[in-house]
């Protein structure tokens, strides 16, 4: 993995390139840079899997990088001093929020975390970020009906009809999702609050039955993991 830190502080940025390189060995390579500009001309020009962000870059804010991140294809793990801009941050999709002054072994789990994302779930986000002509723009997850996987990208599909492309894969989404967004086939995420039913034809062929009236393929495997969360028995 290659990972991007954006830290003002020079004694900052230098122990988190010093410890993520010891904390990380091998599985990934660090950059860092201090401001908006510098990280944004890097994004620009490399692809990263990550992005380890602090908040306050010398006056500037870096929630604008943040709405940038949740919307391509890497996470981001937040490191702030500013505490009581957690919630907003999980709220926008980012992994993990590490608190400063950090520990090694605080930075080290946001750090596995960061590295091995299909094991956890965030859990936190109520936003995704999309990208638009006219730059970024958010979608609340609670409108998002179902998710689809469209080879490297995910197809979002709202309540009110849209459609929506976001630059994550869907395995890669599962892990700022919240537990509304179950599996429901290899391909599809369906979101368990705009669901009415789930219907059993012939042949063991299952679906599930929106509020809308519209229908979703349900995979066998994924068939005795609904009942229980649809509380059907």
């Amino acid at each position: 993995m290659r990972i991007l830190i954006v830290e003002d502080e020079l004694l900052v940025r230098q122990r988190l390139l010093r410890l993520c390189a010891e904390l990380a060995g091998t599985r990934a390579r660090f950059d860092a840079v201090a401001d908006l500009e510098a990280a944004g001309d890097r994004l620009a020009r490399s692809v990263y899997d990550g992005l380890l962000l602090d908040l306050n870059l010398g006056g500037e804010d870096g929630f604008d990088l943040l709405r940038r991140a949740v919307a391509g294809r890497y996470h981001c793990v937040v490191v702030s001093a500013h505490r009581d801009r957690a919630l907003q941050a999980f709220e926008h999709g980012v992994l993990d929020f590490v608190p400063k002054p950090f520990s090694r072994e605080r930075l080290g789990q946001a750090l596995e975390r960061l590295l091995d994302v299909g094991r956890y779930r965030a859990g936190g986000a109520r936003y995704l970020g999309i990208w638009r002509a006219q730059g970024t723009a958010l979608v609340e997850l609670a409108e998002v009906q179902w998710i689809r996987a469209d080879g490297d990208y995910s197809e979002l599909r709202l309540a009110n009809g849209r459609s929506e492309l976001h630059d994550k894969s869907l395995a890669s989404l599962t892990a700022v999702l919240p537990p509304d967004f179950v599996r429901c086939h290899r391909s599809y995420l369906v979101n368990l609050r705009h669901v009415r039913t789930l219907h059993a034809g012939s042949g063991s062929r299952y679906w599930l039955v929106l509020n809308d009236g519209a229908e979703l393929p349900v995979g066998r495997a994924h068939v005795a993991a609904l009942r229980a969360e649809l509380a059907l028995g």
